[in-house]
């Protein structure tokens, strides 16, 4: 698999020139709700246009108070809101915090995270000596992470719901940013008194909203102007791109080609519903999903029903951890009825294996990325006809 996507650069940047970028990031911006202040310590006031599980604004003494909420309100997986106080380490004296809110001394220079999409936004912001554990190095491609484990300057404490609590003592993380899943297994963590941040990007509706938690950790970290020029360049290049698909149905002519996704797996097939990050991108690579209608983030179905509402769509996009070469014939092997889809007949699977790519500690920031793989199998006409994919392309 070929992880440079460099000659993907020069093609991105050749749509964003000039007055273009400009239309392009104000396109789709949402309010976020953010007090406007003067500059301080850490910078201007936050500017959010996607993400929907933080909030930022600024209050006296150059302290920030950061709201994170769950983005699908699903209140059963997590509470419905943490409130955290950023305050500069320049800061002296007792400062004045909201009731509420919970004090950070920022900038935050040890740390612990727990998932890969975590992990990518400190590679991306440069930030790697901040991390100081991590759950685990499987699937991970990164040498620098691997380096690091391998010396001793990043410990790997154990998976959820069993975690080493010495290692992660001896870490000395200030903070440890963790994924609330209802089975988190963070009991223990919480009696060491070590603040627990929440990082939500996972949970976001659209790619770039989970893009932004870049943001989110900039924050904590002090690099925030990084993680804001580093976004902007992701948000104008997917929007580029976008906006070369939005003219394919301006006519309400042209027929979309249909997707599904996803594999049986005991019995069950777990398929992502309208709501979810990964329909969104679907969508503005310029195709019908064909669960679109399904409210929520994601659902289990059995295979008849799937087959149901797929068997007739053109792309069937899967992303798995396959041992070897994987093919037609072993996805035959998994399940015989695959071979019933026309995307399985017509050989229109859409394929990314784990084993093979660093899906997970590079795709949740590079959304641009993700775009226009998807855009050169939908529509190959719109992309340069040497384009070479970094995650997804068309199983031969």
């Amino acid at each position: 698999m070929m992880f440079n996507h460099s000659s993907l650069r020069p093609f991105l940047c050749s749509l964003i020139s000039g007055t273009v970028v400009l239309s392009l990031i104000a396109c789709g911006a949402r309010s976020s709700g953010i007090s406007p202040s003067s500059a301080d310590e850490m910078g201007d006031s936050l500017t959010l246009s996607y993400a929907r599980g933080f909030t930022v604004r600024t209050i006296a003494d150059g302290i920030r108070l950061v709201d994170v909420a769950d983005p699908q309100t699903d209140e059963d997986r997590m509470p419905v809101s943490y409130h955290y106080a950023l305050i500069p380490k320049s800061f002296e004296g007792a400062p004045s915090v909201p009731e509420g809110y919970t004090p950070v001394r920022v900038p935050v220079e040890r740390t612990i995270v727990m998932t890969m999409l975590q992990l990518s936004n400190f590679t991306t912001l440069g930030a790697l000596d901040v991390v100081r554990g991590i759950t685990g190095t499987k699937n991970l491609y990164n040498k620098d992470v691997h380096a690091r484990v391998a010396d001793g300057r990043i410990a790997k404490i154990g998976m959820e719901g069993n975690f080493d609590t010495e290692l992660i003592l001896a870490a000395q993380p200030e903070v440890i940013f963790i994924s609330p899943f209802k089975r988190g297994g963070y009991d223990a963590i919480k009696e060491t008194g070590i603040t627990l941040i929440p990082h939500l990007g996972y949970k976001e509706l659209t790619p770039l909203g989970q893009a932004e938690w870049l943001k989110f950790v900039g924050l904590f970290i002090g690099r925030e102007h990084e993680a804001d020029s580093l976004f902007a360049g992701i948000e104008s290049r997917y929007n580029a791109l976008k906006m070369k698909t939005e003219a394919l149905t301006a006519d309400g002519e042209n027929r979309l080609p249909t997707v599904f996704s996803g594999e049986m797996h005991g019995g069950n097939w777990y398929a992502v519903g309208g709501r979810n990050s990964l329909a969104q991108l679907f969508r503005d690579a310029g195709a019908d999903y064909v669960i679109k209608d399904d409210n929520t983030g994601g659902v289990n179905i059995e295979f008849e029903q799937l087959y149901a509402t797929a068997a007739n769509a053109d792309y069937w996009r899967i992303l798995n951890s396959f041992p070897g070469d994987f093919s037609y014939e072993a996805l035959k092997a998994s399940e015989p009825r695959n071979e019933l889809f026309r995307a399985f007949r017509e050989h229109k699977v859409i394929y990314c294996n784990m084993k093979q790519t660093p899906y997970y500690e590079l795709s949740p920031v590079q959304p641009d990325v993700l775009l226009a793989d998807l855009l050169a199998i939908f529509h190959p006409e719109l992309m340069p006809a040497d384009y070479q994919p970094t995650f997804y392309r068309l199983l031969p």
